[in-house]
């Protein structure tokens, strides 16, 4: 079984605008490798040629003077694009950070960020979807998945970025669950690729339907309507 690589993205700007060009000023990578950390991270802190908002600078805490000896963007896109390359990149908010990277992208004449990598996943997607009805920014899916993130008092691109990838493996533990199994039983000799025996398939009872539509029903309120399911029946 070939290796999984992912990296766990996050970045940190002068704003929340690259429209009205606002910029990069930090981008924090996590590398995991069959779900696991590796150990190899990507941590850079840039010049943004352009002053920090104050709205922004009092969510992360990184000033003018700070970044004015750091690289530009140009200076590392090499790196980073190369640390990327065919990754499934993780992101909260995704749109936002790609939004913002793309943009600089385009600033040094290259193509975007898709380009590159394998596939871009949205964790904010995938718990809105896990948990509709709720919040779910970084703060309150580390309270749900029982992750410590008292260290985050400023937003911080390799913390989030680390916070994150604990996040993104709870979110996702039955993947990790299966992975285990298999590399189980590859490395035990057991052979996967024979026939199997046919599914046995139980229907459910009157009242199992009733009780599952109950709780769809209950999920659909909470989300205010919009679950994926009644749009498609609709």
């Amino acid at each position: 079984m070939s290796a999984e690589r992912q990296v766990i993205l996050d970045t940190e700007t002068t704003g929340l605008e690259w429209r009205q060009g606002d910029r990069v000023i930090e981008i924090g990578c996590i590398e995991l490798v069959n779900r696991r950390q590796s150990g190899r991270r990507f941590h850079r802190y840039l010049n943004p040629q352009r002053p920090i908002g104050a709205g922004a600078q009092a969510v992360h805490g990184l000033t003018d003077e700070f970044l004015a000896d750091k690289p530009k963007f140009a200076d590392i896109a090499d790196e980073l694009l190369e640390f990327l390359s065919g990754a499934e990149v993780i992101i909260h908010n995704a749109p936002f950070d790609v939004g913002f990277l793309d943009y600089e992208l385009s600033l040094i004449g290259r193509g975007p960020l898709a380009t590159v990598c394998a596939s871009i996943t949205d964790t904010l997607k995938m718990a809105r979807e896990l948990r509709p009805g709720k919040k779910n920014g970084l703060d309150a899916l580390c309270a749900e998945f029982g992750i410590d993130n008292s260290n985050r008092q400023l937003h911080g691109a390799l913390l989030d970025a680390e916070l994150l990838a604990e996040v993104y493996l709870a979110m996702t533990r039955g993947q990790e669950s299966l992975m285990i199994a298999l590399d189980g039983a590859l490395a035990s000799g057991i052979d996967l690729s024979g026939e199997r025996p046919p599914i046995r398939v139980l229907a459910p009872s009157a009242e199992e339907l009733g009780e599952h539509e109950r709780v769809l029903a209950e999920i659909d309120k909470a989300s205010g309507g919009k679950t994926l399911w009644r749009q498609l029946c609709a």
